[in-house]
């Protein structure tokens, strides 16, 4: 991994992750978790403020990172919901199946490499009555901002631990068995090509 990737990279994306117009898109779709939740993408455990913890029962967060999931104990300790962490990637999660009523993942879907299985292992955690509950940057719907994002993409995703700019966030999320029920999308303030996101809930496509 090296001394970037190792050291200095979680520490990079955790400041990127908690600039305020990124904290405010947490704040929109963290508190719809309900019930046991499963967070892919726990990081540092920045959306644990958000939740709401007179309707969820206890969090269980995935995370590739020990650097990150270090700090994620850190953080949990400073909130009395139940908080589990677990080292995982998404593509091949060490939980049972059908037990979560919701499963949370903002700003994690950009970097994941294999996204078949992954989207494969979150339907099969979800109870069939439970959402997933998702906030994405991605693919900008404006040509000429797309354009630099698929000129700077390659660079950027050395850079930013497997970032793309430029997925197309619910057409993935529907080609992998989901249908969305919800979905909005916006620029927030930053940097144009990382800045689009999209946001909403999805439940398993029978």
């Amino acid at each position: 991994m090296g001394i970037y990737g190792k050291y200095l990279l979680p520490k990079i994306i955790d400041f990127g992750c908690s600039q305020n117009p990124a904290m405010k898109q947490r704040e929109k779709v963290v508190p719809l978790a309900k019930g046991k939740v499963l967070e892919i993408g726990i990081g540092s455990g920045l959306n644990l403020p958000f939740y709401n913890q007179n309707q969820v029962d206890r969090v269980t967060g995935i995370d590739p990172s020990r650097e990150m999931w270090n700090r994620s104990q850190q953080q949990a300790g400073q909130f009395t919901l139940p908080v589990e962490f677990i080292q995982s990637g998404a593509e091949s999660m060490p939980v049972e199946s059908q037990v979560y009523d919701s499963v949370v993942v903002t700003y994690t879907l950009c970097t994941i490499a294999e996204l078949e299985p992954a989207f494969d292992e979150i339907r099969r955690v979800l109870k069939p009555s439970g959402k997933l509950i998702f906030c994405e940057h991605g693919k900008a719907p404006d040509k000429s901002v797309e354009k630099w994002q698929n000129r700077l993409n390659p660079i950027w995703k050395k850079l930013g631990g497997g970032c793309n700019l430029n997925r197309d966030i619910p057409n993935l999320i529907e080609t992998y068995g989901f249908k969305i029920e919800c979905l909005d999308t916006m620029y927030i303030p930053g940097w144009k090509p990382a800045s689009f996101n999209f946001w909403g809930t999805a439940s398993v496509r029978f």
